[in-house]
């Protein structure tokens, strides 16, 4: 399984083509419409989320609400396309309105791809970088994530996210009773966190950050609860699902780290306060006393729910810009401004569960028999008994 996206911040529109879904999967577009509103949502979130209003058009792949087996077209509309046609506009255009209608950008951003993709790519305007590189480009892997959540939630497999941190702000709560409860608490949230006493004061530092021009970052959680055990594989190192997951969380704009259960606190600790001890039971089967290795054992799923987390830099668009160099003139300048958000963490929480989603909807169909999707449900129900009877 796998998907395609096509478009940039500010052209007409969003597109991603999945291939590879089984045939008679329920989809419809409020399954996709909902997380698309999950994602425009956040404290932090800039002018940009007020201009659009992310539905999304089936163009393939679907007929009376179940997939065909044939790729699956989506499509976001920009609604800001109309303040850009001419600018954003795929026709050529004549050297008198060049100027005038191109907002030429030669001064790269600190922490953009502005220079690299420039020079990579031999663009001396950056706009031809920038509007692919933006965030907004996320708009439809949620949409491609909302197929894999549909997908998983059919397998009785749930995910759910939580912000843990945002500038410095630690939330405290970690415990919780369902992945359900996580959703109602996160979902309520302006900031996505279960600890309301560090969601006011996450709230604070985006205020802060905003009024000084400035922007944080932070952490996100996500968990997933009824993967089968077995999934993924250690034979080698392209089929480590874990290794996948990581690959697929670090490829999420801003992102600079990945980290599984206990994480990076493993070095600090001895083997026995990391590994986590098997158990089994008749009615379930083979457990873990703890989750400290976060749902993996080489490179495959434990069967215990799967815990990954991700840190988000602070965006790197400023209103007190940094210092760059023009490449025009290679004079010292101050970074161009583009419209932004002085965080999005929270709704980075809602792409990682989206990526996190698509990379284990995609191992399930890649190791089971997937082109009716009655007969994957089947075979991985059978997965699960052989499991517990092991």
């Amino acid at each position: 399984m796998r998907y395609l996206t096509a478009g940039e911040s500010h052209g007409p529109q969003l597109t991603t083509i999945i291939e590879g879904l089984p045939a008679g999967m329920p989809l419809t577009t409020e399954d996709i419409n909902t997380e698309l509103l999950r994602r425009q949502k956040g404290h932090g979130r800039g002018r940009r989320m007020q201009i659009e209003k992310d539905l999304v058009q089936m163009t393939g792949g679907i007929r009376h609400g179940y997939t065909l087996g044939s790729p699956v077209s989506l499509i976001v509309q920009n609604n800001d396309w109309k303040h850009w046609t001419k600018i954003m506009g795929q026709d050529p255009i004549n050297s008198d309105e060049e100027e005038e209608i191109k907002r030429k950008i030669t001064r790269p951003r600190p922490g953009h791809a502005d220079l690299n993709g420039a020079m990579k790519y031999g663009h001396r305007d950056m706009r031809n970088v920038l509007e692919r590189s933006s965030a907004r480009e996320t708009t439809v892997r949620v949409a491609a994530g909302a197929v894999a959540k549909k997908l998983l939630a059919l397998l009785g497999i749930q995910v759910a996210s939580h912000v843990v941190e945002i500038g410095g702000v630690q939330s405290k709560v970690h415990t919780y009773n369902s992945l359900k409860e996580v959703q109602e608490i996160t979902e309520a949230s302006p900031v996505r966190c279960l600890d309301k006493e560090a969601e006011q004061e996450m709230m604070k530092a985006i205020d802060d950050a905003k009024n000084n021009g400035d922007s944080i970052g932070g952490i996100v959680e996500v968990i997933v609860e009824g993967m089968p055990a077995g999934v993924g594989s250690y034979v080698h190192y392209d089929r480590k699902l874990d290794a996948k997951i990581a690959g697929a969380i670090v490829s999420i704009n801003a992102f600079k780290g990945v980290e599984f259960g206990i994480g990076f606190e493993a070095a600090r600790k001895p083997g026995s306060e990391v590994h986590d001890e098997i158990i089994w039971e008749k009615e379930v089967g083979y457990s873990r006393k703890t989750n400290r290795l976060g749902g993996f054992e080489g490179g495959m799923t434990t069967g215990m729910p799967i815990i990954v987390r991700g840190v988000m830099k602070p965006i790197p668009t400023l209103y007190k810009p940094l210092q760059s160099v023009d490449i025009e003139t290679k004079e010292p300048f101050a970074a161009s401004i583009e419209r932004s958000d002085s965080c999005a963490v929270p709704a980075a929480a809602v792409v990682a569960e989206s990526v996190v989603a698509w990379e284990l909807a995609s191992a399930l169909v890649e190791q089971f028999y997937s082109d009716r999707f009655e007969t994957l449900k089947q075979t991985i129900d059978q997965q699960r008994q052989y499991a517990r009877e092991f």
